[in-house]
């Protein structure tokens, strides 16, 4: 045993995931439930007893804890089978403990059994593989937290039922509509925290673009794939300047782009050029394609917006209009390009759609502090600092309120 170092979130969540994989490796699927079980009790152990005594090889001492706390459930559930079966789901013949590169894609493809509803499919993936909170899962799709938790225990139920071991996909591009989504939100979840405190959580924003890469790797004449990991990679790139020395998040036009990240700008753009020409448009690479316009240019006022509107008005189409955040982030573009009173005139017409969009009156806000209605604009920050639950977030509304304030006063 040696000193126990720092163990973060981003530590737990890797170790959780790589144990899962190994016991579902050697238990199979049709025990997801029962794996799952398995090793959040040894975290908790871990959680007791490493402060104390930290092993010198973490996961291998997580799986043998889960293993031991499966065959006391296994042990406990008479009910299911006779002693000689029993005997024998205790005993089983198991890899070396040796982690496989492609573990995590392959718990991702588990939990993205085409027989789960797609609701469900991503859902127990964002549990199982990202590790995220029914809480944190319930914000990114704007529902409550019952329905989350209540699609959880129907896919684990489901996945229960298939039986068989864990199965290695037919073909590379199996399941991968739902296993984009499933890296879309844990990217979208680290950049943006559900409590904001911290705002960002690198931990998760590493694991996304480490699992994109592998899936890259395995289906590399997937345009949808490049252009989810470039829509990341330029995301990323800005995160040296989203926020400021005094703690606050910069919005795009704000930010100090000297401090963008050149080497991921040029991986992402490269991306992007690669897969664009000639490709048949989905979500995430219109998204990419807006990402490396913002990237490109040398300030707000020289962005192509034009051409960013027509990308948000086909990624609309696209979409089938189905999601409103898409429409929101299309109408401040639209601002920037037909006025202010064109977007506002819009962004009234999304709000009698969807009355409790989140950061509709943020968006509000800034489009009426741009127009010189700061009247209009600190009564809608107002509304949407009472409305926001990330404090990253609710802390730059308040810093835009009073400078709407005190430039009013």
């Amino acid at each position: 045993m040696t000193a126990p170092p720092p163990v973060g979130e981003g530590l737990w969540r890797d170790l959780a995931r790589q144990a899962l994989a190994r016991l579902l490796r050697a238990y199979g699927g049709d025990r997801f439930d029962r794996c799952e079980d398995a090793v959040q009790e040894a975290l908790l152990d871990a959680h007791r007893q490493w402060p104390e005594q930290y092993p010198d090889d973490p996961l291998g001492w997580l799986t043998v804890t889960a293993r031991r706390r499966y065959a006391d459930q296994a042990r406990s559930d008479a009910r299911r089978r006779d002693r000689e079966v029993r005997t024998a789901l205790l005993s089983p013949p198991v890899e070396p403990d040796v982690v496989q590169s492609d573990d995590s894609l392959l718990v991702l493809r588990l939990c993205c059994h085409p027989d789960l509803p797609r609701s469900g499919q991503v859902a127990l993936t964002l549990r199982a593989v990202a590790g995220l909170t029914t809480a944190q899962i319930a914000t990114v799709y704007q529902v409550p937290e019952a329905t989350i938790a209540q699609r959880i225990t129907r896919a684990k139920r489901r996945v229960s039922r298939l039986g068989g071991p864990l199965p290695a996909p037919g073909h590379a591009a199996e399941r991968i509509t739902p296993v984009l989504d499933v890296l879309y939100v844990m990217f979208t979840e680290a950049h943006h925290t559900t409590s904001g405190a911290p705002p960002r959580d690198a931990d998760l924003a590493a694991e996304a673009i480490r699992l994109a890469r592998l899936l890259l790797r395995s289906v590399p004449e997937s345009t949808e794939v490049a252009g989810l990991l470039a829509l990341m990679l330029l995301t990323e790139a800005r995160h040296p300047a989203r926020v400021g020395p005094d703690g606050l998040l910069k919005p795009l036009d704000e930010q100090d782009r000297s401090l963008w990240d050149g080497e991921l700008i040029g991986e992402g753009v490269a991306l992007v050029e690669r897969a664009a020409p000639g490709a048949q448009p989905g979500p995430y690479l219109i998204q990419a394609c807006i990402a490396a316009l913002h990237a490109e240019a040398p300030d707000t006022g020289s962005t192509d917006w034009p051409e960013i509107l027509a990308l948000y008005r086909l990624l609309e189409h696209v979409t089938g209009r189905a999601n409103p955040t898409i429409t929101l982030n299309r109408v401040v573009a639209q601002a920037m390009v037909a006025g202010h009173d064109a977007a506002l005139a819009e962004l009234a017409a999304l709000e009698a759609d969807h009355p409790d969009l989140p950061r509709l009156d943020a968006v509000r806000a800034h489009l009426l502090e741009s127009a010189g209605r700061t009247g209009e604009a600190a009564d809608a920050y107002r509304r949407a600092i009472t409305a926001t639950v990330n404090l990253a977030e609710r802390n730059h509304l308040r810093h835009r309120l009073r400078q709407v304030l005190s430039s009013s006063a």
